[in-house]
This record gives structure tokens, C-alpha cells and sequence, in this order.
């Protein structure tokens, strides 16, 4: 079994292919690693008090979010002791139940893994310009993604 090489690079990708979790995570595996966490983002279907959502659709600059991303990873890395990280985002239209969001983390104890997971997908939802829309039957509106 390969255990990853420690000096594999971060990977981050914003793109309309599936996410595929055990791709994930087989970015941040890392002989050096003692933990993996990974977060999956999936479509619900209801938000704020609307049930019946249907679909999503995931617009964004391709470019600027995946800077946007390195740049939220960089700031994990100043803070915690992480071997890898992956981070990836759908764009395009999602139904319910798919991933639309994950983010994979490796590091020597679960504790930093944790954090840095949890600090990453939270900025990555608060701070990454992606235009989502909502579709329920009958209607469909832009909203603004928030850290849950």
C-alpha cells in the first residue's frame, strides 16, 4: 500500500467533475501521518426554512477561487502542523445527495487535522467567491453561501 510521499503538493481544484472522496483523501496520505480527516459539503434539500430544493447551481472564476483557496490553506498551515491538504468545489448543477464541497486534511494527531480541516472549509465557504442558486419547484434564486 502506498502511504504518499511527504512532499506532495496541495491540491485544490474548483471544477464540474464529481468529487470523489477517496481521491481526497488519497492526496493528503502521507507516511508521516497519524491522521486524515476529510469534510464532504452535500447538496440538502431544503435551506432557510425553504423545503423542496431541488438543485443547486455553482457559478465562479475559476482562477480567483482556486488563489483564494491557497491562500486560506497557506493560513492552516501558519497555524497548525499539517502534512497535506486537498480542497475541491463543484461548479456547475448538483442534485440533492452529491458532494458539492470537500476538503481532506492529513497531519501527525487528529487534534491539528481537526482544526485545520474545520478552519479551511469554514473561510473556504465564507471567503471564496462562488455564486450557488437555489431551484425548488416553481421558482430558483441566487443566495449567499454562510460557514454552515
Amino acid at each position: 500500500m502506498d502511504t504518499g510521499d511527504v512532499s506532495r503538493p496541495d491540491l485544490v481544484s474548483v471544477s464540474e467533475a464529481p468529487i470523489d472522496p477517496g481521491l481526497l483523501v488519497d492526496a493528503v496520505r502521507r507516511s508521516d501521518a497519524g491522521a486524515i480527516v476529510l469534510f464532504l459539503g452535500t447538496v440538502r434539500d431544503h435551506s432557510e426554512g425553504r423545503q423542496g430544493v431541488t438543485h443547486l447551481e455553482y457559478e465562479a472564476y475559476r482562477e480567483v477561487v482556486e488563489a483564494k483557496i491557497f491562500e486560506i490553506v497557506a493560513e492552516a498551515r501558519s497555524r497548525w502542523r499539517v502534512g497535506s491538504v486537498a480542497a475541491m468545489h463543484r461548479l456547475g448543477t448538483l442534485d440533492v445527495g452529491e458532494a458539492s464541497v470537500g476538503v481532506a486534511v492529513s497531519a501527525g494527531h487528529r487534534p491539528e487535522a481537526f482544526d485545520a480541516a474545520r478552519h479551511l472549509i469554514d473561510q473556504l465557504k465564507s471567503r471564496a467567491p462562488i455564486w450557488k442558486k437555489e431551484h425548488w419547484p416553481g421558482g430558483a434564486e441566487w443566495v449567499q453561501e454562510g460557514p454552515d
